[in-house]
């Protein structure tokens, strides 16, 4: 036999073993796998989940003024909690709304120097100094269609102060330099208060959270979007000064510091003397002028975004445990993480570019919101653009790049946060939860969370391997029934699957994410 393969040519060695290649890849993708036990444990809690969100910004502006069929549609994907037929859930369900409250380049055109019109935005505040309360007429279309859908949650936040009230009288800084003057801190605080005033006498809504600055560890000079840097005396003097504006006129609306650039600056100076180490600045050091703990309205709550630091996953679990470390350090402190898109080229794992509606990007979303909630302990967790018409990993539903109608396009990534958005609700609380100790270090990665009424299990699945996996639920503390799966992989979005029996193994799908819902008794 062995003389008889030496004499084959090379065309059909090399044909021999790609054969080979499919029959073993075929062979361990239909072989049964071992079961293996996911030990979660209902007395050992840790953070309690306040919302899953995603912003506005920017596309709304236009996409609230499409033909009513399509801009309902993408609505129900966003934010519906319904399920349509055989149980499949019509939407992702988020829990809150971002809305970029802009600082008025859109009514500068041209001259605001912002090239891409789509990131100008448009502001309340009129250049003759009045306030315009028809404006933002697409976003506000979606802050009512989100209502309608049972979020609760609001959140304004500014990429800027008005140009009125900038050093420059753009939207972005020039130099590098904070591009609002200290003397201007009262009046971005009023005009923060009037907002808040006038959507909610607009639309009913009052913001329950406003975030005054964005990622100010960045310099923002460069006319790509609107934005500004500040340094930490900035941002508490913009605080202090907001705070008491909201008390002034009565307002329940709460501070949300500081947004960020990349989570290291919340917890070390890093490169950034005087913009990092943002816990320590706003809520440890209670001698630090800058100490916001007291402050009124400042919500005990540090938010950071997760760029730059999601791959390789070594460290990203570095990261997130010593921002867990310096969280815990501050009795009553919460982490949120406040904005996340793809970007980079993630230590060679996946590049932000171009545009992929397929599960590649979902499973590795999958994984950062995964390594966020259970090893950063973020209470809320919170994407970039919910709409997006740019050939880039930034959207959760893509559209044509038009202003008045178009296609749009739901993308693997939006039902990805589904599997936690959809089913952790507010109110839910994270359960420890860890594999059996002979399980692969390769193998999926699981979380669990208590309903906030008590009665259901949610545990999230998600399967990177292209094998399948065979898990058994195992809960110390209460007792667990039945369990509904809902996949998201290459084959469905969020689909329901058989129920499965109590004690019984439960079947994950390669490369998928799996939502289990258990009934407690």
């Amino acid at each position: 036999m062995l003389k008889k393969l030496d004499s084959l040519p090379l065309r059909h060695w090399l044909g021999l073993v790609s054969l080979l290649a499919i029959s073993n890849l075929a062979q361990a993708q239909t072989a049964t796998p071992a079961v293996v036990t996911v030990h979660i444990d209902a007395t050992k809690t840790y953070q309690t989940i306040a919302n899953f969100a995603a912003s506005d910004a920017w596309a709304c502006q236009f996409v609230g003024n499409w033909p009513a069929a399509k801009k309902e549609a993408i609505a129900d994907l966003l934010f519906s909690t319904e399920a349509g037929p055989g149980g499949q859930p019509k939407g992702i369900g988020l829990s809150m709304w971002r809305v970029n409250l802009g600082a008025g380049s859109a009514e500068q055109g041209e001259a605001s120097g912002i090239k891409d019109e789509w990131r100008r935005a448009e502001s309340f505040l009129t250049p003759a100094g009045t306030y315009d309360w028809e404006r933002l007429a697409g976003q506000r279309w979606f802050m009512a269609a989100a209502r309608k859908r049972g979020v609760t949650q609001f959140l304004g936040f500014l990429n800027s102060p008005p140009v009125s009230l900038t050093r420059n009288g753009k939207a972005y800084a020039t130099a590098k330099q904070p591009n609002l003057a200290p003397e201007k801190f009262g009046a971005l605080a009023d005009y923060c208060a009037r907002i808040v005033a006038g959507v909610r006498q607009k639309t009913g809504i009052t913001f329950d959270y406003l975030s005054p600055v964005n990622e100010p560890q960045w310099d923002w000079s460069d006319g790509g979007q609107e934005g500004t840097p500040f340094q930490n005396d900035d941002i508490a003097g913009i605080a202090k000064a907001l705070g008491a504006s909201l008390t002034a006129n009565k307002l329940s609306t709460q501070i949300l510091l500081a947004e960020a650039g990349k989570l290291d600056y919340l917890f070390t100076a890093a490169d950034k003397p005087g913009r990092g180490d943002q816990i320590g600045a706003f809520f440890a050091n209670k001698a630090a002028p800058t100490y916001l703990g007291s402050t009124l309205h400042v919500a005990p709550i540090m938010a950071g975004h997760s760029y730059f630091t999601t791959s390789p996953q070594a460290q990203a679990v570095a990261t997130r445990q010593q921002l867990a470390s310096r969280v815990a350090s501050v009795p009553r402190l919460a982490y949120w993480q406040s904005e996340y898109c793809i970007l980079g080229d993630n230590a060679g794992e996946i590049n932000g570019g171009p545009r992929d509606l397929g599960m590649a990007p979902a499973l590795y979303l999958a994984r950062v919101i995964h390594t966020d909630l259970t090893v950063a302990n973020a209470a809320a967790w919170q994407w970039w653009l919910a709409i997006s018409p740019y050939d880039y990993k930034d959207g959760l539903v893509y559209i044509d790049k038009s202003k008045t109608d178009g296609q749009y396009y739901p993308s693997k990534m939006l039902w990805a946060l589904g599997n936690y958005s959809r089913f952790v609700r507010p109110g839910a609380v994270r359960l420890a939860a860890h594999l059996d100790g002979a399980a692969s270090p390769t193998g999926p990665l699981v979380s669990a969370y208590r309903s906030a009424d008590g009665k259901h299990l949610i545990t999230v699945v998600v399967n990177g391997s292209d094998a399948p996996a065979s898990l058994r639920l195992e809960l110390t503390g209460r007792k667990i029934g039945a369990s509904q799966p809902y996949a998201t992989s290459a084959a469905g979005d969020l689909q329901p699957g058989p129920a499965v029996a109590a004690g019984q193994a439960v079947p994950v799908a390669p490369r998928s994410i799996t939502t289990l819902v258990s009934a407690l008794r």
